[in-house]
C-alpha cells in the first residue's frame, strides 16, 4: 500500500515512464523464461577484452551471450559491474559473500522490478566513464568566505532593484544605481567565466544520469536486507541520496539557466557563477563518496541480474565451492545457453587421481559443447550464480579455455599461432595463479598428427606438473595414448555419432573408452560425393 501511494504521488510523467519500463521490464522477463531472448537484451559487446582466457570461448559477449541472459541492470554502472562479476576472479570468500546475497535477493520480484524503472526514461543512464572524468578534472575550488560574499552580493543587488521598481527609493537615484551594479556584476562574473564554462559543460552532461543514481541510491537505502554483503552495502549508502540531492538541484538551476525565461534573473543574481562554485565545492567535499555509491550500485545491480536468473531457473543450483584442490565433480551438467528440454546432461568428474579428460569422437557429437558447458557453469559458479547442474562441487580454480581460436589479418598470427599464443597464456596462469582448469578444443588441429601428438603432450604434461586439471578433445586418436602415459592421470571418454549409416544421429552423451566411430566420409558422402 504504501508503495502504491508514493506512486500515486510521483508527476503523471514520471508515473507513465515508471509504467512502461516494468512492462518492459516484465515482458522481458517472459521472454527469457520462454527462450526467446536472444538479441533482445544487451549483449554486453563493449566490455569485451582482447587476449582474455576464455570470455570469447565460452559466448560471455555478443548476441545470444551469457551476459545477455543474465543481465537485468537499468545501469551502465551496473552493466560493467556485472561483466566484471564474469571476467575477472575473486577470492572464495567474495564467491560466497556473493551466494548467499543471491539465494536472498532471489524471491524479491517486486524490488527488481523497481530497480528496472529508476529514471523518468529509458535512455537515461549513468556511465561510469562520465562520472569518472567529472571527477578527474582539476578542482577549482574558492573559498567559502568568496561564496558567502556573492550570496550576499546578489542578494543586495535583488533588493536594491526591487526597491528601485516599486519606487521606494527615488526613480532618479534607481536610473543611477542600476547600471553601477549590472556592471560590478558583469565584472564579477568575467571573473569566473572560465571556471563557470567548464563546470557547466560537465554538469549538463552529469545532470540526467545522476538522477538515475540517486533514484537507485534512494530504493537501496530503503531495504532491511540481511546477508553480511548486502547490510555492508545498504549501510555504506546510507545519506548518500540527500547528498546527491543538492547536487541534483545544483544541476537542475543550471539546466534552467539554459531556458529563456530564467537567463536575465540569472545574469542579476550571479545564478551560474554560484552554482558552479557551489558545484566545486561539493565535489571536493564528496567526490571520493560518489565513486563509492557508484560502487555500490554497481554491485548492487550485478547481484540482482544474478538473483534474477536464478528466480528464472528455479532448477538450477547453487554450486559448493570448496578449499580441496584439484576437484570438479558434476552431475547433470548441461549448457546453460541451450533450452532446458533440449539440453543433454552429463557427469565430468576431475579430482587429484583423475586429471585430465581425454575426449574423442566424431564430428558435430558434442565435444565442444561440453567443454563450453564446463567452463561456462564455471564462470556462473564463481560470479555467485547458481549453475545448470543437479549438483556441483569444484575447487577455487583459475580458468582458462581454447575453444575458439582464430586467425588475425590484423596481429599478422596464423590461427595456429593464435592457439600457441592461448596455450601459453594458459600455462603462464597455471603458473601464477595454481590451480588452473583448462580447456582445450582440438588440441593442435592446425599442424600434422606427428608433430600434434608431441605437442599436445609436452602442453598438457606441463599444465598437469603445474597443479592444473582439465580437459582437451580430439578426433585424432593418436592423441588419446595421452591420457593412458605416466604421470598424467588421465581418463580416455568419448561422444560419437549412431553409427556410419545415419553420421548425424547423435546422444551427446559422454561414455567411457576412445571412440571406435568415424563419421567424416558418411558426411562427405552426404553431399553427392563417393569416398
Amino acid at each position: 500500500m504504501n508503495r502504491q501511494l508514493a506512486e500515486f504521488a510521483l508527476p503523471f510523467g514520471k508515473r507513465r515512464a515508471t509504467v512502461r519500463m516494468r512492462r518492459d521490464f516484465n515482458e522481458a522477463g517472459v521472454a527469457r523464461m520462454t527462450g526467446e531472448w536472444s538479441g533482445t537484451g544487451w549483449s554486453g559487446e563493449e566490455f569485451r577484452r582482447d587476449h582474455h582466457l576464455y570470455e570469447n570461448d565460452l559466448d560471455l559477449f555478443g548476441e545470444g551471450s551469457m551476459f545477455e541472459r543474465l543481465c537485468i541492470a537499468r545501469t551502465h554502472v551496473g552493466r560493467q559491474r556485472l561483466a566484471e562479476f564474469l571476467q575477472d576472479p575473486v577470492p572464495l570468500e567474495e564467491v560466497l559473500a556473493r551466494q548467499e546475497a543471491v539465494r536472498e535477493l532471489q524471491p524479491m520480484i517486486t524490488l527488481r522490478e523497481e530497480m528496472a524503472s529508476v529514471g523518468q526514461f529509458q535512455f537515461r543512464d549513468a556511465k561510469r566513464e562520465s562520472f569518472d572524468a567529472w571527477l578527474a578534472q582539476p578542482l577549482q575550488v574558492t573559498p567559502k568566505w568568496i561564496r558567502k560574499l556573492l550570496m550576499v552580493w546578489s542578494g543586495v543587488v535583488v533588493i536594491l532593484l526591487l526597491l528601485g521598481l516599486f519606487q521606494v527609493i527615488p526613480r532618479e537615484e534607481a536610473v543611477q544605481l542600476g547600471p553601477v551594479l549590472l556592471g560590478l556584476n558583469l565584472t564579477l562574473g568575467l571573473m569566473f567565466q572560465e571556471q563557470a564554462k567548464r563546470v557547466t559543460a560537465s554538469a549538463l552532461l552529469l545532470s540526467t544520469e545522476t538522477g538515475v543514481i540517486l533514484e537507485g541510491l534512494a530504493l537501496m537505502e530503503r531495504q532491511t536486507l540481511q546477508t553480511a554483503k548486502l547490510r555492508a552495502i545498504t549501510e555504506k549508502a546510507r545519506g548518500a541520496t540527500s547528498k546527491l540531492r543538492s547536487l541534483e538541484r545544483l544541476f537542475h538551476i543550471l539546466e534552467e539557466r539554459q531556458k529563456d525565461w530564467f537567463y536575465v534573473p540569472s545574469l542579476i543574481v550571479l545564478c551560474s557563477t554560484q552554482c558552479t562554485l557551489a558545484i566545486e565545492a561539493w565535489r571536493a567535499e564528496h567526490g571520493a563518496a560518489l565513486r563509492e555509491w557508484l560502487d555500490l550500485w554497481a554491485e548492487f545491480e550485478a547481484l540482482q541480474s544474478l538473483a534474477g536468473y536464478a528466480w528464472e531457473n528455479p532448477d538450477d543450483v547453487i554450486p559448493e565451492l570448496l578449499r580441496q584442490e584439484p576437484l570438479f565433480d558434476a552431475r547433470g551438467l548441461a549448457h546453460p545457453l541451450l533450452p532446458v528440454a533440449i539440453a543433454v546432461r552429463n557427469d565430468f568428474q576431475l579430482s587429484p587421481v583423475q586429471r585430465l579428460y581425454v575426449i574423442s569422437g566424431s564430428n558435430m557429437a558434442g565435444k565442444s559443447t561440453l567443454l563450453r558447458a564446463v567452463g561456462l557453469n564455471t564462470v556462473l559458479a564463481y560470479a555467485g550464480a547458481p549453475v545448470r547442474a543437479t549438483s556441483l562441487r569444484l575447487s577455487h580454480f583459475s580458468l582458462g579455455a581454447s575453444l575458439r581460436t582464430a586467425d588475425s589479418v590484423q596481429e599478422g598470427r596464423s590461427r595456429f599461432m593464435a592457439e600457441v599464443s592461448r596455450l601459453k597464456g594458459i600455462l603462464e596462469l597455471a603458473r601464477d595463479h595454481p590451480p588452473a582448469l583448462f580447456l582445450v578444443d582440438e588440441i593442435f588441429s592446425g599442424t600434422n598428427s606427428r608433430d600434434r601428438r608431441a605437442a599436445a603432450e609436452g602442453v598438457v604434461r606441463a599444465l598437469l606438473q603445474r597443479g592444473a586439471a582439465g580437459a582437451i578433445s580430439t578426433h585424432d586418436l593418436a592423441l588419446t595414448e595421452i591420457a593412458d602415459l605416466p604421470g598424467m592421470a588421465g581418463v580416455n571418454v568419448h561422444m560419437a555419432s549412431g553409427g556410419e549409416d545415419d553420421p548425424l544421429r547423435f546422444d551427446y552423451v559422454l561414455k567411457a573408452g576412445v571412440t571406435q566411430e568415424s563419421n567424416a566420409l558418411a558426411i562427405v558422402r552426404m553431399t553427392g560425393v563417393e569416398v
